[in-house]
């Protein structure tokens, strides 16, 4: 039978009497070559603590799963959450603290990125009452190193660090970190209002809070990967700027209702294209439109199936009947589309101008049915 270390007696910062004193979320996704060794460093780190892993995995085809699930029958401090048919970070993250009993949670990346020598240091921090909130950063100081990061993703993590620390109206290097800890109560006071998709967990953590956090960041050095491979993507660029978004309109407009926005201005690039190509090869405008509107409409859909419901992505056969029911209940706003367009082109024979207006008057009526019934 393991032996967990005794916590602080009641009145202590954490209040607790037993169990564990810290939860360490670890999201994964592919991360089979990684998660064996992350755990027997994290349990080094943290010898002596009262501590426990929960991995959330996000139905690793490389079977991450199975390798944690066979650490966790030898130890019973390793707990694994296999999430089938949802992914994202952010909810991962989410689901795996709110599955804690622990007064302080913990997160890491699974890819072995993250110094997790850091971890006594920020559970001593919290534990003494100093701070609700310790983020582990790559940027205190001037010419802090980065060494897991090449100079273009360098540079776009510092723009990214800028655009959060704009809105979050407080400093902060590293307010887009992915290692951090938190007090359990203050992460469980806001999880209504976290948004599931993305993967920028800690920048809407802080920003959702209705009373401000005492922060404190700490140096360490990000590791380059040894294996596996990055998760950073173009979508994950816009998730991060719907995010933005969301919380510069004071949560007013959802996340994906944000996303759904973009990929349709998006969409309006590709109508436009389209429908010059389709006039120059000789089509009248009301046809054009219409073509063009379907090679917008085939764009959106897969777009969004990509980036703004990639937490329900589709493949396979319900990718296309996803598709067809998609067509079908945006053939309202795709009529729409057509006759307005139609009659600002006769008022105004310009076909620019004309193909704007039809596609924004079917985008409303796109976004409601199909986040309703398509995903």
């Amino acid at each position: 039978m393991l032996e967990r270390a005794r916590v602080d007696a009641p009145g202590s910062a954490d209040g607790a009497t037993h169990g564990y004193a810290l939860s360490i979320v670890v999201p994964t996704f592919n991360e089979q070559a990684n998660v064996a060794t992350l755990i027997e460093r994290v349990g080094k780190a943290l010898e002596g603590a009262a501590w426990q892993i929960i991995v959330v995995d996000d139905d690793s085809p490389d079977g991450t799963a199975e390798v944690v699930k066979a650490i966790a029958a030898k130890d019973t401090r390793v707990q694994c959450l296999r999430r089938v048919r949802r992914r994202g970070l952010a909810g991962a993250v989410i689901e795996g603290a709110l599955a804690s009993a622990a007064p302080f949670v913990g997160v890491i990346d699974g890819d072995l990125q993250h110094d997790e020598t850091l971890l006594p240091r920020m559970l001593e921090v919290l534990q003494a009452g100093e701070a609700d909130l310790v983020v582990a950063s790559r940027y205190v100081g001037d010419n802090a190193p980065v060494e897991g990061l090449n100079p273009v993703r360098r540079l776009g993590s510092r723009f990214a660090n800028w655009l959060g620390r704009l809105v979050l109206h407080q400093h902060l290097s590293d307010p887009v970190s992915g290692f951090f800890m938190i007090r359990r109560e203050r992460l469980e006071a806001v999880a209504p209002r976290l948004t599931t998709v993305g993967f920028k967990v800690l920048f809407d953590l802080i920003a959702s809070q209705t009373e401000p956090l005492r922060i404190v960041e700490l140096p360490y050095v990000f590791r380059k990967r040894v294996a596996g491979g990055s998760k950073l993507d173009r979508r994950m660029v816009i998730d991060y700027l719907g995010l933005l978004l969301n919380k510069l309109t004071g949560g007013l407009i959802p996340t994906r209702a944000l996303m759904f926005g973009l990929v349709g201005a998006s969409g309006v690039a590709v109508q436009l294209a389209a429908v010059k190509g389709f006039l120059v090869f000789g089509l009248g405008f009301s046809l054009a439109q219409f073509a063009g509107s379907m090679v917008a409409m085939t764009s959106n859909y897969l777009i969004n199936n990509e980036v703004t419901y990639r937490d329900r992505r589709k493949s396979g056969w319900p990718l296309l009947l996803g598709y067809l029911k998609f067509c079908a209940l945006c053939s309202i706003g795709l009529a729409a589309n057509v006759a307005v367009a139609s009659e600002v082109h006769q008022l105004l024979p310009i076909w620019w101008p004309a193909s704007i207006v039809g596609a924004a008057f079917g985008a409303l009526w796109n976004y409601v049915s199909t986040a309703a019934a398509v995903w």
